[in-house]
């Protein structure tokens, strides 16, 4: 029963998520305290008020009502592929890619609002199509038009990671949905046989990349210096670590990026197995309360989209934990909530505002 003292809005928020995803931001900003020597500047007090602005803004998306998100997926979808056409005739280029248009007062990422976009657009697709048309042609390619366009225009900015994403994002709605199963094993057995070609397609950098992950001692000092120090901080971290300030691989600036893509190992070198299982328990809390608001949602664009988008959550940490542990080639996917930077911080909060809003129009039809 509700405390009438309390407003109703605040009442029916997901206030354990609320906490968790508090609890992950405020220990990322502890560790970026920690990679600037124990400073505030440059990274934990900007990541803290982004932080704190996203947050807020995933509370207000959560008031949007389920009708008005499904009526706006299109169009959303429209306007972040127009951004992403922009981004390859002017947009900005910064290390070597160009991913960001500079308008002036601020720099935007599209290819970054695309990921919940991508899920958005494909629930409300299979939401209209007539559930008895699910096998049929007509429900395949709109679908591979839909996640082909965005996947293509950011895997040429170049972007490998991102445009992974958004694919798997799509992909996964489309599993969901009912598409027959012969469909993912023939694509699977077409991406085998072509990885020959698509390894020489790509740059010479991912390509590297990819060689690396297969062999991290080719080339320990040079091409393979990232995992390398990677997996040394992470290792030398141990149960509960070397302590608060205490850790030499990200001060000392041996383990590049130890902010951004990297910031799992800076936080594991310091905290050790016990800050690492704090982190990955605290994001598994987040994907099952998502998966438990797609599983009670009763309408199929609910559905859908709620387990789009607790699936490219996942997808966020499991690359980069895959990523910095050696597991999986390096493409420059951060870890949510605490890496340095805005634009994975305000996707996942883009993501947890329409669960919250899912979840709320559950909660009000019962």
């Amino acid at each position: 029963m509700r405390d009438p003292l309390v407003p109703a809005p605040l009442a029916t928020l997901p206030w354990k998520l609320i906490f968790t995803v508090l609890a992950i931001g405020g220990f990322g900003l502890i560790v970026l305290y920690s990679a600037a020597g124990g400073s505030l500047k440059p990274w934990a007090l900007s990541q803290g008020i982004r932080f704190g602005a996203f947050l807020f803004g995933a509370i207000l998306l959560s008031r949007v009502r389920e009708e008005q998100i499904k009526a706006a997926a299109f169009p959303i979808y429209g306007i972040i592929l127009l951004a992403l056409v922009a981004v390859e005739i002017f947009g900005f280029v910064g290390g070597g890619s160009q991913r960001w248009l500079d308008l002036g007062f601020i720099r935007i990422q599209p290819s970054e609002m695309m990921k919940p976009a991508i899920v958005l657009v494909m629930a409300r697709f299979y939401d209209l199509l007539p559930s008895g048309e699910i096998r049929r042609f007509s429900a395949i390619w709109p679908a591979a038009v839909l996640i082909g366009l965005p996947f293509l225009l950011v895997l040429v900015q170049p972007d490998l990671g991102t445009a992974t994403m958004i694919l798997l994002g799509g992909v996964v709605v489309t599993f969901l949905a009912g598409l027959p199963l012969r469909l993912y094993i023939g694509a699977g057995a077409l991406f085998l046989a072509a990885l020959p070609v698509i390894f020489f397609s790509l740059h010479d950098y991912q390509r590297n990349r990819v060689l690396i992950f297969l062999d991290p001692e080719m080339d320990p000092l040079g091409k393979g210096y990232h995992i390398s120090q990677s997996k040394i901080a992470i290792g030398s971290g141990g149960i509960f670590g070397k302590g608060f300030l205490n850790g030499t691989q990200s001060h000392l600036d041996y383990l590049p990026e130890g902010h951004t893509d990297f910031v799992f190992a800076t936080m594991a070198e310091e905290w050790g197995f016990v800050g690492g299982l704090f982190i990955i328990a605290a994001f598994l809390l987040v994907v099952n309360w998502a998966i438990r608001v797609s599983l009670r949602a009763r309408s199929r664009f609910g559905r859908l989209a709620a387990a789009g988008l607790s699936m490219t959550i996942f997808f966020y940490v499991a690359i980069n934990l895959s990523m910095v542990m050696g597991l999986a080639p390096v493409v420059g996917i951060p870890l949510p909530l605490v890496s340095f930077g805005g634009s994975a911080v305000m996707t996942v909060m883009i993501c947890l505002g329409l669960l919250m809003a899912i979840d709320r129009a559950e909660k009000a039809g019962r």
